[in-house]
């Protein structure tokens, strides 16, 4: 397989991405560092920790052919459904945020549903590449992806993560339309959705409660609209030129957990719509390259990687961002590349370099 050099545009947007995110992380948490661990740097320390960790397997895996997860697909798509059902074990789960959602001692742990993601992304890619001609076949082609993602999606909605679940959802859609899926059939796939998120509201009714908060989150200041208040006023104090890096207020205990989900909300608002524009249109790059990568490649395999790769980059900022202006439900979804967060942050910059090394494989 002939290569070239990699598609620049891929890291350099990355890495800015990555920069203003490290500053973001420092700026947004430095109250709640101070008021948990007295250390106003102790957030972005972690952050540049796994920032490092994160450009280090980036870098590795550009240099890796790609098509060697092409061998393994169905190892490692049995390891994450393995380490899903260790995490719903009690006492080897551990809960926070109110989910059992991540293995690891003390502070430090790992979120298997973040590796699910792109294992099953890696399985469908050797999946479609067998079989490309079977995705116009119902029971033969669409229905064997279905079945797996729905597993995966099963397993983290035991514990329980609606967020995780929407990302995989939007992810695999991209891959089976892509793959060559009918039509009808993703329309199948889109009922099959609704009809699974009124049965997740009828077992827990607190969803219900974030659909009515984000409908009307005025009519519920105190109680489930008031993440929705906050990120708003933040979004409106913004306006266009923001207030000042590093001189939020919504930080002050106002937003819960700036640094995280809510990131977007306190970069508006210190950096303004100008700033915000400039970070979606940093987003916008890097889809456009990936995109452009999997169009470009040679192999199947690598097409369907490269596609499902960016499209779970683009669901995650579609749904982190619509969130934060009030479009969207609230779901605990990180902002690639600028939220705080470990096992997030490093599988999405091993991602950007899978993305680099069908690059470098890809037609001109």
């Amino acid at each position: 397989m002939q290569t070239k050099r990699v598609d620049l545009w891929i890291p350099i947007t990355t890495i800015l991405l990555l920069v203003i995110g490290i500053f973001m992380v420092h700026s947004a948490s430095t109250v709640l560092s101070l008021q948990r661990f007295h250390d106003s740097f102790y957030y972005v320390k972690r952050q540049m920790l796994w920032a490092g960790l994160g450009i280090m397997l980036m870098v590795l895996m550009s240099r890796v052919d790609y098509r060697v997860f092409e061998r393994y697909a169905r190892l490692i798509l049995l390891l994450c459904i393995i380490f899903l059902a260790l995490v719903l074990i009690p006492h080897v789960g551990q809960v926070r945020g109110g989910s059992r959602a991540w293995l690891g001692i003390g502070t430090f742990g790992i979120q298997p549903s973040e590796f699910a993601k792109f294992g099953l992304i890696i399985f469908l890619s050797w999946l479609f590449s067998r079989v490309p001609d079977r995705m116009l076949s119902f029971r033969q082609g669409f229905l064997p992806p279905l079945l797996v993602m729905g597993t995966i999606v099963g397993l983290i909605m035991l514990e329980p993560d609606l967020g995780q679940s929407a990302v995989i959802g939007g992810a695999t859609m991209i891959m089976v339309f892509v793959a060559g899926a009918r039509i009808r059939h993703l329309l199948y796939l889109v009922v099959a959705g609704l009809a699974g998120f009124a049965a997740m509201i009828a077992v827990a009714p607190y969803r219900l409660e974030r659909v009515v908060s984000f409908l009307d989150p005025w009519k519920y200041p105190d109680t489930i609209g008031y993440h929705i208040i906050m990120s708003l006023i933040a979004l409106g104090r913004g306006a266009i030129l923001g207030v000042g890096l590093g001189h939020s207020t919504q930080k002050f205990s106002y937003l819960p957990e700036p640094q995280t989900d809510f990131i977007f909300a306190i970069l508006t608002e210190e950096l303004g719509m100008i700033g915000a524009v400039f970070v979606l249109l940093l987003f916008a790059i890097v889809i456009w390259r990936g995109l452009r990568a999997a169009m470009g490649a040679q192999d199947r395999f690598g097409m369907y990687l490269a596609a499902g790769l960016t499209g779970i980059i683009a669901v995650q900022v579609c749904i982190n961002v619509g969130v934060v202006t009030a479009l969207l439900p609230v779901t605990g979804i990180t902002l690639p590349f600028i939220s705080y967060g470990g096992s997030s942050l490093t599988l999405m910059l091993t991602a950007v370099g899978i993305l680099m090394s069908v690059s470098r494989h890809a037609d001109s």
